[in-house]
């Protein structure tokens, strides 16, 4: 009779467990900070990791009721560190309980493991920001007068879902860094990874910093959408290898995104901010309106575009040559073969294989053989 064999935990604080406990170790750091709400000495200390800091109330009517707009500030780091451990709570849940539970029954590969794994966690986030970013667009007045990207900048001022939406997002993007520990990403895979998500952190804290929210906005709505739809097309392609009508669809829109965040970027910077009434540099108005910074973030831009460009070229013809490929050799596989020629009744064959015309006579050695 066989004993079963207990599977060793791992040795406190090594590796292995940092990587298996990681949830319940942040999830921990975030009720402490919770917690700091309940006296009265760490109150404020905890009021700046969970709250929107820098609040300024304005009254537009002396009738109509105050708007609570808000700034940024050095606090809001704070804030980030927060909603970046529930960022961490997050991913593991969908982890745990939708993906893990779903890899079960596909039983895929290590690799089509990972990829199955980053999208479905990034078409859950990519899903919620679409949804949010238009539940905000369609509030303002965008969508009728595009010139409110550029209006009365600097755009020192926010409203509540804005400034939310924008700390989130660098929560999100910043916890990303980790959990390429956590989740134990291929060393092959950590390079292509770290260059999207550093590109993220630097285009989202750049629209922060220089009151370019209302133009990064516009631009996080589409990109959103595209890369909400490739990742469930690749969601269904693991499911099932038939299922690639996703993925046509996402070309089109990519390509159609990435021309639309150029011509808005172009408006703005080449034509709607030098025209702007606030000229200048001033770190303390938050006016970053000069020809240097709208240079400087047109390039970024544009040259960010090229890559993901670029990035697409290779991409399609990757897949167009695998696909040729595969075309090619079911063709090769269905051709029939060649079939062997039928012998002329006219002429006569010997038991040997050597066949003789009627008219050709024997020659005397021939005729001793047979």
């Amino acid at each position: 009779m066989g004993f079963r064999k207990k599977n060793k935990s791992p040795a406190v604080l090594s590796h292995e467990f940092v990587i298996q406990n990681h949830a319940d170790m942040v999830s921990c750091v975030a009720m402490v900070i919770l917690l700091g709400l309940m006296f009265e000495v760490t109150a404020k200390f905890a009021v700046m990791f969970i709250t929107v800091q820098y609040n300024v109330t304005q009254g537009l009517d002396e009738r109509a009721e105050p708007v609570n707009l808000y700034q940024y500030g050095p606090k809001d780091m704070a804030t980030v560190f927060f909603y970046l451990l529930i960022a961490v709570i997050l991913h593991a849940l969908i982890q745990e309980y939708v993906l893990d539970k779903m890899n079960r029954r596909l039983h895929l590969s290590k690799t089509k493991h990972s990829k199955f794994n980053e999208s479905g966690q990034l078409a859950a986030f990519y899903f919620i920001s679409f949804i949010w970013g238009c539940s905000i667009l369609t509030a303002e007045e965008f969508a009728t007068n595009p010139t409110f990207l550029w209006a009365g900048y600097p755009h020192t001022h926010m409203v509540f879902q804005v400034k939310f939406f924008y700390i989130c997002q660098m929560a999100y993007w910043l916890h990303a860094l980790p959990e390429l520990y956590f989740q134990k990403v291929r060393k092959e895979d950590i390079p292509r990874q770290l260059y999207y998500i550093c590109l993220y952190v630097f285009h989202i804290t750049g629209a922060y910093v220089l009151n370019l929210h209302r133009l990064g906005l516009v631009l996080l709505v589409p990109h959103s959408l595209v890369e909400l739809l490739f990742h469930a097309s690749r969601l269904f392609y693991f499911s099932d290898e038939n299922k690639q009508k996703g993925f046509t669809l996402w070309a089109m829109l990519f390509v159609i995104a990435r021309l639309v965040t150029l011509t808005l970027s172009v408006l703005t910077f080449g034509f709607g901010l030098p025209r702007a009434e606030n000229q200048g540099f001033s770190l303390a108005k938050g006016n970053f309106n000069v020809l240097t910074v709208r240079m400087t973030c047109l390039a970024a831009i544009c040259l960010t575009q090229a890559w993901m460009m670029w990035k697409f070229i290779n991409f399609q013809l990757k897949k167009w040559r695998e696909h040729s490929q595969s075309q090619a050799s079911k063709v090769k596989a269905i051709s029939p073969k060649s079939k062997p020629h039928k012998k002329d009744p006219a002429r006569g064959g010997s038991a040997n294989g050597v066949g003789l015309k009627s008219d050709d006579k024997p020659s005397p050695r021939a005729r001793k053989a047979l």
